[in-house]
């Protein structure tokens, strides 16, 4: 480019020096020069209208005007990065045709937004499972079209960890489970997908285990009391009765307990027990659960000490959080040894309510404490055969807590003991009377 310039430079002057000589030759040496600068003003201005012709639609012709010097080297240039330049339009535009094909063959309906919500595009599958209007609903803000508060708060919110279900705004029988992403200037990617029929399988497992549960609870009454009478008539049975009716007794029990819990727990799940928001004095109900654990404790002689050191009450359903909170410090009783200690404290801070059951049994494995609430899973069998555990202690207790808008946390170490943590939002916390006992340990 630096070798044209020059070239060209060379042959500009060359010319004015030309046409300056044939100016002398003549007498008029001024408009020699003149001509010749005029002349090469109207060569610049006719290549410039040129080149602002070809700029305004360079499509038009595939091939570049021609021209002398470095005009001429202005319009290759220009005519190669136009080259490029539709080389790359094209193959992005063939990769977004590809994406969009893609994405349109999804079954999942897939959304996206701008910051406030403005719809931008969608798949097809966004038009079947949500009801939008191509020729409508661009620019439109997504909240406007899925009319559902839910929806609002959680598209608002940008905690999008876990997932929101609701019944799609054009067909209500279908459940959809909708996951947003941030991307760019928190534009939004929003994927929903139908979970209909995990729904309706959910609805029956529950409906089911529901069921059976109430079905199984009468003739397990009936067998329970026939089994008592047999026992407390064990004197008038041959000897080798009583050892076959004291292990039915004791198996008719689990199974008592375990309908219980199942029962309890679907309870829980359907919404059937409604959780009453009635102040709950903790610092009460968990020294009488303390109590009960010491008496079930007996020969172990555990060392189980209560410290409430904050009075605040609870909002929500005394039945519940009993039900919870025994379920930990009972568990905590069955796989702590002999002599053990068990320490139960409820506090608050600016996070909440907390209540941690902390014992000094042999601790749980890292591997099983993702699934430890989940029905019937059992870090290790053995020890529920030995104690009795019907595998739902654990879930009645994610439930309650679900209830009542907290969560469960737990630590544990192999040979270190466990500690499990209930967490309470502060908005379940109330002001309760004061009471002498708090900051009191109770052994």
């Amino acid at each position: 480019m630096q070798q044209n310039w020059s070239r060209h430079l060379r042959y500009t002057l060359v010319g004015l020096a030309g046409t300056t000589l044939a100016g002398l030759y003549l007498g008029y040496p001024v408009y020699g020069l003149t001509a010749g600068l005029g002349f090469y003003l109207l060569w610049t201005l006719n290549q410039t209208r040129r080149l602002a012709q070809w700029l305004a639609d360079p499509s038009a012709n595939d091939e570049a005007p021609q021209s002398l010097g470095i005009w001429g080297d202005l319009f290759d240039k220009l005519h190669k990065l136009n080259q490029n330049y539709l080389l790359t339009r094209d193959q992005l535009r063939a990769r977004i045709d590809r994406i969009q094909e893609s994405t349109n063959a999804m079954r999942d309906a897939v959304i996206m937004t701008d910051a406030r919500g403005a719809m931008e595009w969608w798949n097809g599958s966004a038009e079947h499972l949500l009801g939008f209007r191509r020729n409508t609903d661009q620019g439109q803000y997504i909240y406007n079209l899925i009319r559902t508060p839910a929806f609002k708060s959680y598209f608002d919110a940008k905690d999008y960890r876990e997932p929101l279900e609701l019944n799609s705004p054009a067909r209500p029988h279908i459940q959809l489970q909708i996951q947003i992403s941030l991307f760019g200037e928190e534009d939004r990617l929003i994927v929903a997908k139908d979970v209909t029929r995990l729904h309706q399988l959910e609805q029956m497992r529950r409906d089911f285990v529901s069921n059976v549960s109430h079905e199984m609870r009468t003739p397990l009454t009936v067998i329970s009391g026939y089994l008592e009478t047999l026992a407390d008539n064990a004197d008038d049975l041959p000897a080798k009765w009583q050892r076959a009716i004291n292990t039915m007794a004791t198996q008719s029990f689990r199974m008592e307990t375990l309908v219980t819990d199942l029962i309890l727990l679907s309870r829980i799940e359907t919404g059937e027990q409604t959780v009453n928001d009635a102040p709950t004095n903790v610092d009460r109900l968990v020294r009488q659960i303390c109590q009960d654990a010491r008496t079930l404790s007996g020969e172990k002689h555990h060392e189980i000490i209560f410290e409430a050191i904050d009075p605040h009450w609870l909002k929500g359903d005394e039945n519940q959080l009993r039900s919870a909170f025994s379920n930990l410090i009972f568990n905590a009783v069955k796989y702590t040894p002999a002599g053990g200690r068990i320490s139960v404290a409820w506090f608050a801070n600016t996070e909440g309510g907390h209540l941690s059951v902390k014992d000094t049994g042999t601790g749980i494995d890292q591997v099983h404490i993702p699934r430890l609430t989940e029905r019937f899973y059992r870090a290790d069998p053995s020890r529920h055969k030995d104690t009795g555990g019907t595998g739902l202690g654990l879930a009645i207790v994610k439930h309650v807590l679900i209830n009542h808008d907290g969560s469960l946390e737990i630590h544990s170490r192999l040979g270190e003991g466990s500690e499990f943590v209930c967490h309470f939002p502060p908005e379940r916390l109330v002001e309760g009377p004061q009471s002498n006992t708090i900051g009191v340990n109770e052994a």
